[in-house]
């Protein structure tokens, strides 16, 4: 899926420099969103003149392509991951664990897709269409038929996965909020802990067969 740019050779310190664009681009982005993001502000954000920038991406649109076309790959393998042979509560709870990692972990590239998807997806809507859809049809049939097999509560395989989807990513992209609703003692470093605790306890309960 992903295809970076070859436009310029691929030594070491140009890797680097790509990486420093692509870091400062991601701060920018998921601030701003695309719109109101600009080369000016990616060149202040990551130390380098406008020219270096134009160098290495043709523009503004191309350092968001190769963000978004990385973000994609990350974001799908928790989901990737979710296996067919394992035990499916156990699989559910490790899914929703992996994606509160990346909540944790990528905040900025959560709100940079989220930003993405508030302006109607233009940039990826083909991988929505594409492999996302298809990724999250193959795991549907997979829940179907864990629930065919009296292995998993009946529920919709797709609105289940939705419903993973918003509340493992609301802790990236209203961290601001989690914390000041949390306070300080409750929020620092427990605050996702606490969120796994939680969404355990919600998605066993309503999963588990009676």
């Amino acid at each position: 899926m992903k295809k970076l740019n070859t436009r310029i050779p691929n030594t070491r310190i140009q890797r680097q420099k790509r990486l420093t664009i692509l870091d400062a681009a991601l701060e920018v982005f998921s601030k701003n969103g695309f719109r109101g993001s600009t080369i000016d502000q990616i060149a202040n954000q990551a130390g380098i003149s406008k020219p270096n920038i134009l160098y290495y991406y043709s523009s503004k649109q191309e350092i968001h392509k190769e963000l978004i076309e990385r973000l994609m790959e990350k974001w799908l393998t928790p989901l990737e991951a979710l296996s067919e042979g394992g035990d499916p509560i156990s699989e559910i709870r490790l899914y929703i664990k992996r994606k509160l990692e990346m909540a944790r972990d990528f905040p900025r590239q959560s709100r940079l897709f989220n930003n993405e998807i508030l302006q109607g997806a233009p940039h990826i809507i083909d991988l929505l269409d594409g492999e996302l859809k298809n990724l999250v049809d193959k795991k549907a049939k997979i829940i179907s038929k864990w629930m065919k097999e009296g292995r998993l509560a009946k529920v919709d395989p797709y609105h289940l996965i939705f419903s993973i989807w918003a509340t493992t990513q609301h802790y990236a992209d209203f961290d601001v909020q989690v914390c000041a609703v949390l306070g300080k003692e409750k929020a620092i470093n427990k605050r996702f802990e606490r969120a796994q605790k939680h969404l355990d306890l919600l998605f066993v309960r309503a999963l588990r067969v009676k």
